[in-house]
């Protein structure tokens, strides 16, 4: 895809005696977005992050955005922003071997396909420009500071520092650092990590055909493929495989994922494209979710949950949770309030909102054969516009899982099956 010139920011450095209402150690999707929601309440926040150059951007993501987000990203006022640099409008369709093709309906809301590599540097000057916001940039989290044994700051250094650390004070910490995330470690608040039995492999493309502005996911039973269109073009193909594959890839790693992808009905046409990036794997990604808070300090995004790929949930929940974390703490942070309630009440609705899709997502990716039910499901999705508009909700995580338990459905289902045979 290229190579971008590096452009660094002015290091700020913290200024004794001044402390911020925030300091947020992580300054991609989850992070920037909780920077300048609570820039807009009246926080004054300190933005950490490692790397020094605005422009950098995350490099292992399918860099979906799912209709589920779409009122955060008009909270930010990052419509326009993704509008200006081509963002394509997405919906989603599911292929399965119990049915074929499961369509969303042409009304659902739409998510966004746009590139991290253009989100990213346009998310983080925006939150930079957010008058309230503070970035300090090149600067890496090596502890947490405390008052009385709550948390009260970050301890930072940077590679100017010469090893010397300064005091980042501030009264709420948070997390947006990742999967591995360094705030975790520093506060010792583990995740649970479930089983992943997969690995992936991914590439961009341009000239893919048919060009389209829908989403397309084939469970194959147990493996799968995702098609994620984007702006100036880009197709994003990936192939996620389980583990006792892995040999076939470490063999002949472009052939195997060339195969992959052809292999798949109504596969995508790769005759005339291109392919513009180099060929990426993630071997392991265990599927990990921890408190959304504990000990006073706050975790969003892939701190907080990162799960399973392959149905590109990860962007839209870190958008959704740094919305959920604001509008659930800046009250209380700002007034005077009881941020520890606050923070109370921000783990149960970041458990309640994400924890059923976490766990069945991340069951799904273990390596495991469709269940009867799920066939079932599926079949009738791909024939009842019912319920594939239920099933539409739930993978876009507009609503809960528990949404295909309506008994509405539950005729058509059983229709499906019938007719089916099974």
């Amino acid at each position: 895809m290229g190579s971008q010139a590096v452009v660094r920011l002015p290091v700020t450095r913290a200024k004794p005696g001044r402390p911020f209402d925030v300091a947020i150690v992580g300054a991609s999707i989850a992070g920037c977005s909780a920077a300048r929601l609570f820039a807009q309440a009246g926080a004054r926040v300190a933005l950490i992050e490692r790397r020094p150059d605005i422009a950098a951007y995350k490099v292992a993501c399918t860099h979906a955005i799912l209709s589920s987000a779409t009122p955060t990203i008009a909270a930010l006022g990052l419509e326009r922003p993704l509008e200006d640099v081509g963002a394509v409008r997405t919906h989603a369709d599911f292929w399965t071997p119990c049915g074929g093709w499961i369509r969303a309906p042409a009304d659902a809301p739409r998510g966004y396909g746009v590139t991290r590599r253009a989100l990213d540097p346009i998310l983080r000057q925006l939150s930079v420009d957010t008058p309230g916001v503070e970035l300090f940039a090149g600067q890496t989290a090596v502890g947490l500071l405390s008052d009385d044994g709550r948390p009260a700051g970050v301890e930072v250094a940077g590679a100017h520092t010469n090893g010397r650390t300064h005091s980042i004070r501030a009264r709420l910490v948070v997390g947006a650092d990742g999967r591995e995330s360094t705030t975790a470690r520093l506060a010792r608040v583990p995740g649970r990590v479930r089983p992943h039995g997969r690995f992936f492999y991914f590439a961009y493309w341009r000239g893919v055909q048919p060009r389209t502005n829908r989403i397309r996911a084939w469970l194959l039973d147990p493996d799968g493929v995702s098609q994620f269109p984007s702006e100036d073009g880009l197709t994003l193909l990936a192939v996620a495989v389980h583990h006792p594959r892995l040999p076939e890839f470490r063999s002949d790693l472009e052939g195997a994922y060339a195969r992959r992808i052809s292999s798949v009905p109504d596969a995508p046409d790769l005759s005339e494209a291109q392919r513009v990036s180099k060929l990426i794997g993630k071997l392991a990604m265990p599927n990990v979710m921890r408190p959304a808070a504990a000990g006073g300090i706050a975790f969003v995004g892939d701190a907080a949950l990162a799960t399973d790929p392959l149905f590109g949930s990860g962007c839209s929940w870190a958008f959704q949770s740094a919305e959920w974390l604001v509008d659930e703490t800046a009250p209380a942070l700002l007034g005077g309030g009881n941020l520890t309630a606050a923070l109370g009440r921000y783990r149960r609705l970041f458990r309640r909102r994400l924890a059923l899709h976490h766990f069945l997502i991340a069951e799904f990716s273990s390596g495991r054969r469709l269940l009867p039910a799920e066939r079932a499901l599926f079949r009738a999705a791909s024939v009842d516009a019912s319920v594939a508009a239920a099933l539409e909700q739930v993978v876009s995580r507009r609503r809960s899982p528990l949404r295909l338990l309506d008994p509405r459905l539950a005729p058509s289902v059983v229709l499906a099956a019938a007719r089916s045979g099974r």
